[in-house]
């Protein structure tokens, strides 16, 4: 007896090891990419913004570094205290939390508290600063669809059954953000949640109809939009309004195009002297690659990359579903949103106003990115989520060990039982 309860207790601390290590490599990667990308980003949005900002109203060559610190440090005390919050928790949150997001996004449309600039309605002021809801929605989304296809499984066997049950409220969403206008949040909420389906089991010819009725809402959008509409014509043919609609086209082009292969140096771009719209935001890629060059740019692709390795990683290897939707869904945002600007700022489609996950200058992206990224580090780590397959089968080889030994010691009992009954 005493030999089972010391095999039982083996096995118990076995499995919390297994727990406690599981994921510790996509822990650290996933926590150094995302410090060396908010690295990037603190130096490039003061790079690209000092001269604006001094020759602005502030007068203050480190205005924006000032908020982007500020910002940075709020993200990240808030991301180091969601990797160490039970995730699983998240779950009966996720209702509440979309409902509060639709309501954030409808407030957006009220005269006195909505905020609008350039042609779109997508911040709520308070004094001196502005939080977009959209934001808020992306991490939202994630949370509620993947609760739902963890509570009801059998909705992923068929695209009909998932339409209302489980895309219904974030399509909504979708909706709302298309009205504002913001078309790039709208795309990067559906290539985040594709990718959870993908993750979950769907069949990838099972999106092809919902991706075209996106396409279509897109396309109406596009149509009763002149301010889309104008993006889209400056994307086909720039210089047929080279001092309007394709002006931040041409001169992305033209920092992209200046800066060669290693760049003109770091701080020396010249499109950041009001030449380039958005420099220190949605466009800051453009300046990586007059600063840094070719060699910059794909840097940074590199370490997106990797963050889309690792955190697909944490997504495959994770045995509780939530975990598993939630790991893919983040993932899916992060990468998803820093494909869209790329291939926006590389002239390969309309400029979407979608910023650079960390790296462009922002505070509600900035924020709700890395406290994104605090959930992500938890499921890597915590010992709910999953045990990691490699670990798992050597902890089944020592369970096998264990019941080898004990079956051999029962053989060899019986063994002997006989032997005396026969003597």
């Amino acid at each position: 007896m005493k030999g089972k309860r010391n095999s039982k207790t083996g096995k118990r601390k076995a499995g919390r090891r297994i727990g406690r290590f599981a994921g510790t490599s996509e822990y650290a990667a996933l926590a150094i990419l995302t410090m060396i990308l908010l690295a990037v980003g603190v130096v490039m949005v003061f790079s690209a913004s000092w001269a604006s900002s001094y020759l602005g109203e502030s007068g203050d060559s480190y205005f924006y570094l000032k908020r982007e610190l500020l910002f940075a440090a709020a993200g990240l005390v808030l991301m180091f205290v969601m990797a160490r919050f039970d995730y699983t928790r998240l779950k009966k949150f996720a209702p509440a939390l979309m409902v509060a997001s639709l309501g954030l996004l409808l407030v957006v449309f009220l005269p006195g508290v909505g905020v609008a600039a350039k042609g779109a309605r997508r911040w709520i002021g308070f004094g001196l600063l502005s939080f977009q809801p959209s934001e808020l929605a992306k991490l939202a989304v994630i949370l509620y669809v993947a609760a739902l296809m963890q509570a009801r499984p059998r909705l992923l066997t068929s695209v009909k059954k998932l339409a209302l049950p489980v895309l219904g409220l974030p399509m909504l969403v979708c909706l709302l953000v298309l009205v504002e206008p913001d078309m790039g949040t709208a795309i990067t909420i559906v290539v985040t949640i594709a990718g959870m389906l993908l993750i979950g089991g769907v069949l990838l010819r099972q999106l092809v109809m919902p991706a075209l009725a996106a396409g279509l809402v897109a396309a109406g959008s596009i149509i009763v939009s002149p301010h889309q509409a104008a993006r889209v014509t400056a994307f086909l043919d720039p210089w047929k309004d080279a001092q309007g609609s394709g002006y931040q086209v041409i001169q992305s082009m033209v920092a992209l195009g200046s800066g060669g292969l290693f760049g003109v140096g770091l701080g020396n771009s010249i499109q950041k002297y009001d030449w380039l719209p958005e420099n220190h935001t949605d466009m800051i890629l453009s300046i990586i690659g007059e600063e840094l060059g070719l060699i910059g740019v794909l840097a940074v692709i590199a370490l997106y990359l990797a963050f889309a390795y690792f955190g697909f990683r944490v997504a495959l290897k994770t045995r509780e579903p939530f975990g598993k939707f939630v790991a893919a869904g983040i993932t899916s945002l992060m990468v998803g949103q820093a494909a869209i600007n790329f291939c926006a700022v590389m002239g390969m489609m309309p400029l979407t106003g979608v910023p650079l996950p960390i790296i462009s200058y922002g505070g509600s992206s900035l924020i709700m990115v890395l406290a994104s990224v605090g959930i992500l580090l938890n499921i890597a780590i915590n010992p709910r989520s999953r045990i990691a397959a490699q670990e798992q089968r050597k902890f089944r080889a020592i369970e096998g060990g264990n019941r080898g030994r004990r079956d051999g010691r029962s053989s060899g009992a019986r063994a002997g039982a006989r032997r005396r009954a026969h003597g």
